[in-house]
């Protein structure tokens, strides 16, 4: 067993090789690769993803991880989870042909920049061809990865949330339609009375990215292990506890975008961070799914960001650093105006009560892409009546409608649901976390450390060693529970908007 174990990890260390040189062009090619070169970079791409294919299904690595497999309840427990889910990763893999497998990749990673180029024109025409390929090749994967119990959509919804599929799906959702479309229309119904002066000023960038660095700092972001660059969409990435980076995107006459951007980026970077070192080089670091993945940055945007509590100590920072624009603006304002309830076109934008409808949309949008009810060349048309229906607005142009999300450009469906899932998982956590801290008083103290401490070691010390259920359970004491997220929802508006 010894010998065996010694070679799974020489063989584990090639692949998360392959790994971290795919991971550096796909950074490369979203925050400053230059246009021209996407060509290039696609092609070796793909060489690396033919190397790192055959390697992961070759005879000599799948004859270790059978063994181990077969021997797993000899393995401690962090070992015994990691060969499981590599064993299934296997598994999966070895049934997509190669040859799609690599075209993929390649597709994948030029779709970004053409997604990018189509937003950019506010024209779905120029992403739909590319839309159309990552769609055709996903419904091929579903079938290549179906089971007795996964068949078509279910097979993606559960590859970002293990034991989550369209049934666990729809009660989730009908839960919440049940329960907060009537509060939204009521809540929407009052306006609340406060100095909006600030948001129709101009930010300049720079001044807004020094600001984005001073957050950093609150929420002890390690600057030595992770950095933060400038993309099209905001998003995070690591490849271990020692080097998690993260993106903002700044718009000048939006200063609550990129604020609330980089709190929830660095939600995901915290967790990343946190994770146990000594699972670095292994499979098991990271976070234990994109649900509670979400469930962090989610917690930070929203429940601590969004908090007056929060902001009672960094206000003064704000207003120092944008004088003019906030000489006229106070606390209460601000803390109005970030919690201001409104249907809107933008799901990254949208307040924390009208965010699940965002959800939703995209959510019965995918189911109908996989049970074939809609052809991708359907989705701005369908997209705009849905938005029609679910918030009662019109979309202007292609730009903040079917195109404002990336996460089709590179077949990340099945994704969107994780965030309402995290969200709902982030409310349960802040529930049993408030029992066990001040959290008033820790972020007195200027900075989330202590809620930080509290996350580590219930949640993120953890990293992938366990499934998601059973770290809630271990984070709350219970199973997942949706009613603490729509209590939550409720109690906390209900107090705005004086309902």
């Amino acid at each position: 067993m010894k010998e065996l174990l010694k070679k799974y990890e020489e063989l584990r260390k090639k692949i998360k090789a392959y790994g971290y040189a795919m991971w550096m062009i796909g950074w490369d090619s979203a925050t400053e690769a230059p246009k021209g070169c996407f060509e290039e970079r696609g092609k070796y791409l793909g060489i690396l993803s033919e190397e790192s294919y055959k390697f992961e299904t070759s005879e000599e690595y799948t004859n270790v991880v059978n063994e181990l497999f077969d021997n797993k309840d000899k393995l401690d427990e962090v070992l015994k989870h990691e060969i499981i889910e590599v064993k299934d990763g296997i598994d999966k893999i070895k049934k997509i042909p190669m040859n799609e497998y690599i075209e993929f990749q390649i597709l994948t990673s030029n779709s970004q920049n053409i997604w990018v180029e189509a937003k950019t024109n506010s024209d779905f025409s120029i992403f739909k061809p590319c839309l159309e390929k990552i769609v055709m090749f996903m419904k091929k994967y579903t079938k290549y990865l179906e089971t007795d119990k996964l068949k078509g959509y279910d097979v993606l919804l559960d590859q970002y949330e293990h034991g989550y599929t369209t049934k666990e799906y729809d009660e989730f959702f009908n839960l919440l339609k049940k329960e907060l479309v009537p509060f939204v229309k009521k809540v929407t119904a009052k306006k609340l009375a406060y100095n909006d002066n600030f948001e129709s000023k101009v930010y300049p960038k720079l001044d807004q990215k020094k600001f984005c660095d001073y957050i950093q700092q609150v929420m002890c972001y390690d600057t030595d292990r992770g950095l933060m660059k400038e993309s099209e969409h905001p998003f995070t990435s690591g490849v271990s506890s020692r080097d998690v980076r993260f993106t903002n995107h700044y718009y000048e006459n939006l200063l609550i975008s990129s604020v609330f951007s980089a709190i929830h980026e660095l939600g995901h970077a915290t967790y990343e961070q946190q994770v146990n070192p000594e699972y670095d080089e292994t499979f098991s670091g990271g976070g234990a799914s994109m649900a509670m993945h979400e469930s962090q940055s989610r917690f930070y945007e929203n429940i601590i960001g969004r908090s007056k509590e929060f902001w009672i100590n960094h206000f003064d920072k704000l207003k120092e650093t944008f004088k003019e624009q906030f000489k006229d603006t106070t606390l209460e304002d601000f803390f109005m105006a970030i919690n201001k309830v409104e249907n809107s076109l933008i799901r990254t934008e949208a307040d924390e009560l009208t965010y699940p409808l965002h959800i939703m949309i995209r959510y019965d949008i995918e189911k109908m892409i996989f049970n074939n009810e809609i052809e991708v060349s359907d989705l701005p048309k369908v997209w705009n009546k849905m938005y029609k229906d679910y918030l009662g607005i019109d979309v202007p142009n292609d730009a903040v409608g079917v195109l404002q999300d990336m996460h089709w450009s590179d077949g990340s469906f099945g994704y969107f649901v994780t965030y309402a899932l995290g969200s709902a998982y982030a409310s349960q956590i802040y529930d049993k976390m408030k029992n066990d801290i001040d959290i008033e008083k820790a972020l007195s103290t200027g900075t989330t450390k202590e809620i930080n401490e509290w996350l580590k070691e219930k949640i993120h010390k953890y990293g992938a060693t366990k499934y998601p259920k059973e770290i809630l359970k271990i984070a709350t004491g219970e199973d997942f529970n949706a009613m603490y997220y729509v209590n939550y929802l409720k109690d906390k508006y209900s107090k705005i908007y004086d309902i």
